[in-house]
């Protein structure tokens, strides 16, 4: 499910009880979100919220749009907060399914080292905005993600 779409510079968060979305947080400017980015319903990380997916597109969709995925990979990353606890924070990679563009990909491996190294620089930059560091421990290809996954 997208929560933010590509380009956009607001960030949203899917409120389950409310049933709605709602505004959390408005990005500095000149940062926006790369892809769409949102969240895997049904799953659960550490830090309690659905696991996070960054959706690799050719175009943007809207907040609410349910896309179905083949999951090529992940960041597992460590996320410090302000207060300086610490929780695993993984972002799994997808491509979707009617993707034209990205349709040949099936592994993170596959995705220019470039652009694997922007989103990496785009979260720890997106939460050291919020005053939180963001590490990336590990590069997940396609089966260690669909582990995790399923776990």
């Amino acid at each position: 499910m997208i929560e933010c779409p590509k380009g956009s510079n607001q960030k949203f968060d899917y409120d389950p009880a409310e049933k709605r979305f709602k505004l959390n947080k408005i990005l500095p400017a000149g940062l926006v979100f790369p892809f769409d980015f949102g969240m895997i319903p049904g799953t659960k990380g550490e830090d309690g919220d659905p696991l996070d997916i960054i959706v690799i597109s050719e175009g943007s969709t809207f907040s609410g749009c349910l896309v179905d995925c083949q999951i090529i990979g992940g960041l597992k990353a460590e996320q410090t907060e302000r207060n300086g606890h610490k929780v695993r924070n993984d972002r799994f990679i997808g491509i979707p399914d009617v993707s034209q563009l990205y349709s040949d990909i099936h592994t993170l491996e596959e995705l220019p080292q470039v652009l694997i190294d922007q989103l990496e620089a785009f979260f720890k930059n997106y939460n050291e905005q919020a005053g939180k560091k963001f590490k990336v421990t590990a590069r997940l290809n396609a089966p260690q993600a669909a582990k995790l996954l399923s776990q």
